[in-house]
């Protein structure tokens, strides 16, 4: 029995990556200058930077609809009637993707599978290659979505270094006062996403390039409690500096099977802003006593 991975464009994983794994991904939709998109297929991050540089108010995202989920399960299970669905979605604190999956789900009982990645970025995109390698190894739609949820979601670790303010003070994440005062102090945010929410972890002071490397390190410290398979670099328009920064920094940590590449899309930028960088891993399970 077949079982087909499913998700959201807001896992930043690349045109590669969803090939070579088989994933499925369907966008979420972009509202920007009073025109409506389809987050990766007909707009990008770069298109939102521009259109804000020339004073575009911030782009506003909206969820998968449940027609659009509806719409892929029907097509799926048509052509293959005996297939399974593993739904893999955005944190449903952070989108209603997860609702609207699940809602979408009903109508097709027993044969779609959706699970709360309880993350974004490619913090989801760490679930999605986990369910995509054991759909290969012929894990049935329950087996995936119940080891997904216990063995691979509680651990991922996901954070972003954040260089400019401006955005997150546009989209009321951050008041002016604040952010003026980083500014001057050339702080930088550390935002982490926990039990699927995100909050300010730390502040780095200094460039970014440095702040980077500095980030990397730490989130890297106690390296025997990270699993080895991969990590991703994930950025949003950050220089070559900088990402050469965060490799380097991986490779001093060292024995990471796979290094991953990939810039954030629209979701993320459009909270964030450019010169965003963040590395996205999962940890080992703990050992019970």
């Amino acid at each position: 029995m077949a079982v087909h991975i499913l998700t959201d464009s807001t896992c930043d994983l690349t045109g590669e990556l969803t090939e070579r794994f088989h994933v499925t991904v369907l966008p979420l939709f972009v509202t920007l200058n009073d025109a409506e998109y389809r987050d990766g297929v007909n707009i990008h991050a770069p298109d939102v930077f521009r259109a804000v540089e020339m004073g575009a108010p911030l782009p506003k995202t909206a969820a998968v609809p449940v027609s659009d989920y509806a719409d892929c399960f029907r097509s799926i299970r048509e052509n293959d009637p005996e297939a399974e669905i593993v739904c893999i979605a955005i944190s449903a604190k952070f989108s209603s993707c997860y609702q609207n999956a699940c809602i979408a789900a009903a109508d097709f009982a027993h044969h779609v599978y959706v699970v709360d990645s309880m993350n974004l970025s490619t913090g989801i995109g760490l679930v999605v290659l986990e369910a995509a390698e054991l759909a290969q190894e012929g894990k049935t739609g329950a087996e995936i979505a119940e080891h997904l949820q216990k063995n691979v979601i509680p651990y991922v670790d996901a954070s972003f270094i954040v260089d400019r303010l401006d955005y997150l003070r546009k989209g009321g994440r951050c008041s002016a006062v604040a952010a003026l005062g980083a500014n001057l102090l050339k702080l930088k945010p550390c935002i982490a996403v926990k039990d699927g929410a995100m909050g300010v972890a730390k502040k780095y002071r200094g460039t970014f390039v440095h702040c980077v490397t500095e980030y990397v390190r730490e989130q890297l410290a106690d390296r025997g409690s990270i699993r080895n398979k991969r990590i991703f670099i994930t950025h949003a328009a950050a220089s070559e500096e900088a990402v050469k920064a965060a490799a380097d920094a991986i490779k001093e940590a060292g024995g990471f099977s796979e290094v991953l590449v990939t810039q954030a899309g629209c979701t993320i930028s459009s909270h964030c802003g450019p010169n965003t960088l963040g590395v996205l891993f999962i940890r080992n399970q703990e050992e019970e006593a």
